[in-house]
């Protein structure tokens, strides 16, 4: 059976291309969700919409600020504790910070952050010695925390309350607990098989040490956290009434945000949207709405400027610290000094 399934998967990669055929997935979801968007908006009233958004509390918009906020600051840990993992300690958390932050800020906007996110990682780690395969493999860990983060949440979530993932997925609730406990046993697995011993992956420069049993605990709680304040902030912005469990929210907003990953389009516009709008159907649309648009000018819009604005004058103070060393070019000595000194300040 098993040399059939890998005699399938190669004639499959042949014939049609795993990248093509996760183009045409990607593709396919976004059109659906495109479709069930237009037939869901197309009588939403413009004025009570602004009704809707004129009537936020200021404060809760201020507390789910905090809380995307939060978020980005356990996305840098998602670097840190990548940069341990592969062995560069030596990096100040002012540069991870500032690695972390840009490139999910740039990356959530723009789209397939696998290469948006990682070229802003690459730009910025690649002036502190790290090569193309150390900023790889900064990447795979962080999507590796990424994932599994995802697998606790939705095993555990599900199991809770698996009329939430029934609002997505339209599976009866008993399957989807039974999909959820294969998740978690799946992650159990996992956690015990780099508990054993060190695993390492990959060939030649390639190489891997995935983190062990206690570090991948770490590796899932960072993951958690993560995906909690950024589940909190939204469940923050919907709607009071009718009033629905956080732990239900939750599992909606990661099952969502999921779809979006999978679309790759910018943010998961439209997909993400369409798959909140559907589950949480209990809710006023024009209320829905301007939550999920608050949500998104707090987690992409505001992160995204604040990113350019950040590399923006990066990139400035480099260029200008880079034309003082081409003046000075005449005295090597004080050239050196002046570059000692000008990088110090420049993370």
């Amino acid at each position: 059976m098993l040399t059939r399934l890998r005699g399938s998967a190669r004639l499959l990669e042949r014939q049609v291309g795993f990248n093509r055929l996760g183009a045409a997935v990607s593709l396919t979801i976004f059109i659906v969700a495109a479709a069930v968007l237009y037939h869901i908006l197309r009588d939403i009233d413009p004025d009570e919409l602004l009704d809707a958004l004129e009537a936020t509390d200021w404060r809760t918009l201020g507390v789910a600020g905090l809380f995307v906020a939060g978020g980005y600051l356990t996305l840098t840990f998602y670097d840190l504790f990548a940069l341990r993992t592969i062995g560069r300690t030596e990096l100040s958390y002012r540069v991870v910070a500032l690695a972390g932050f840009t490139s999910y800020a740039v990356g959530h906007s723009v789209g397939a952050s696998v290469f948006s996110g990682g070229a802003v990682r690459y730009r910025i780690y690649s002036d502190w010695g790290l090569s193309v395969i150390e900023v790889t493999k900064i990447c795979f860990v962080a999507g590796l925390t990424f994932w599994l983060g995802n697998a606790a949440v939705l095993g555990l979530g599900v199991l809770d309350a698996p009329q939430a993932a029934h609002a997505i997925d339209q599976l009866p609730p008993w399957l989807n607990r039974v999909i959820a406990l294969a998740i978690l046993v799946l992650l159990g697995a996992y956690v015990a098989w780099v508990w054993v011993k060190p695993r390492v992956i990959g060939r030649a420069g390639w190489q891997l040490t995935l983190p062990g049993g206690p570090f991948t605990l770490l590796q899932i709680a960072i993951g958690i956290l993560d995906l909690s304040c950024c589940a909190l902030a939204m469940y923050m912005l919907v709607p009071d009434e009718p009033h629905l469990g956080f732990v239900t929210v939750a599992v909606i907003f990661v099952t969502a945000t999921l779809l979006g990953f999978a679309s790759h389009a910018p943010g998961g516009l439209g997909v993400f949207d369409a798959a909140m709008m559907i589950a949480l159907w209990q809710f006023d649309k024009e209320d829905l709405l301007a939550g999920l648009l608050l949500f998104r000018l707090l987690y992409y819009v505001i992160p995204f400027a604040l990113a350019l604005v950040v590399l923006g004058t990066r990139e400035a103070l480099l260029s200008r610290t880079a034309r003082r060393l081409a003046q000075q070019a005449a005295t090597p000595m004080s050239a050196m000094t002046e570059l000692a000194r000008e990088k110090s300040d420049v993370p």
